[in-house]
């Protein structure tokens, strides 16, 4: 396995989308990507923070929306599907912690929809670019702890005793869980799907909430990776030939790992991808497979 992510593997020609790239391993990701030659595009929610990363680290364009809100995932789709034929490799990295519970302007609760929603949406309405390149990849950021996560599938949304924590765990479990039913279906048509840990990272991440949560991840940021470190197992499975064609799998330290039992519930992956599709489909215009 390469120990340097992305290091060495030629990007040339290809088409990436990267979600949550004004910042932390986001960011490394992108302008690494787009050093290997990749025609990068990234996503941010703020227009002057976005244009300026963009530029400083080569992307070739960028888009604007906050991706927690379903409607503006499907114009940020929209508006990458008019620009371009195809995709070669959508990054779904976007995320947070919430400290306090809190609900989009479209009433949902703001981790299960940026953390989950987002990821199964913006795959969703980019299929037809994923599909038109050939050997295209998802590769959706989740973390270990995912490991302590539980689908509380009769209150998703923590409408009852919020717990930033059990939130987050939760969402963190849907990406692995999303990646394998993506992954299942769409077996044969050549684009893969694979889940990572990036490792705990000694970024801004968690720290917009303030308070406790706030000080206890600064504590904790002193053994952290860096945003460098954080990036690779991203990179690698963006951009290393060694897993072409891999997928449904989830990887830790740029190596396949064996993720938490509960991630492995076939059936569960099936109830959230239906359940995904409920949410998805109250508004018009989606598409799912």
């Amino acid at each position: 396995m390469a120990a340097n992510g992305g290091a060495g593997n030629d990007m040339k020609g290809k088409t990436v989308l990267v979600t949550g790239a004004t910042n932390g391993i986001g960011k490394v990701a992108a302008r690494t990507l787009a050093s290997l030659g990749a025609r990068v595009v990234i996503v941010g929610r703020d227009p002057a923070k976005t244009a300026e990363v963009a530029r400083e680290i080569g992307a070739d364009s960028y888009l604007v929306a906050d991706l927690s809100v379903m409607s503006e995932v499907r114009r940020a789709a929209a508006e990458f599907r008019d620009r371009e034929p195809r995709l070669d490799v959508l990054l779904n990295n976007a995320g947070a912690v919430v400290g306090r519970r809190q609900e989009t302007p479209e009433g949902v609760e703001m981790t299960w929809a940026l953390n989950h929603l987002n990821y199964f949406l913006l795959t969703q309405e980019l299929l037809p670019p994923l599909q038109a390149a050939p050997g295209a990849r998802v590769v959706n950021v989740s973390s270990s702890v995912h490991t302590s996560g539980r689908m509380r599938w009769d209150d998703l949304e923590f409408r009852r005793g919020y717990s930033a924590i059990g939130a987050y765990s939760q969402s963190k479990l849907a990406n692995v869980l999303f990646t394998r039913e993506l992954s299942r279906r769409l077996s044969g048509s050549g684009v893969s799907a694979n889940a990572l840990h990036p490792g705990f990272v000694r970024t801004g991440f968690g720290h917009n909430n303030g308070g406790l949560m706030s000080r206890v991840i600064g504590l904790m940021s002193t053994f952290a990776l860096s945003d460098e470190q954080g990036a690779q197992t991203s990179l690698y499975l963006a951009s290393s030939p060694e897993v072409q064609g891999v997928s449904g799998r989830y990887f830790d330290r740029q190596q396949e790992a064996k993720p938490a039992p509960q991630a492995l519930d076939d059936a569960a992956a099936a109830r959230l991808w239906s359940v995904s599709e409920e949410y998805v489909n109250r508004a018009e215009g989606s598409r799912t497979i």
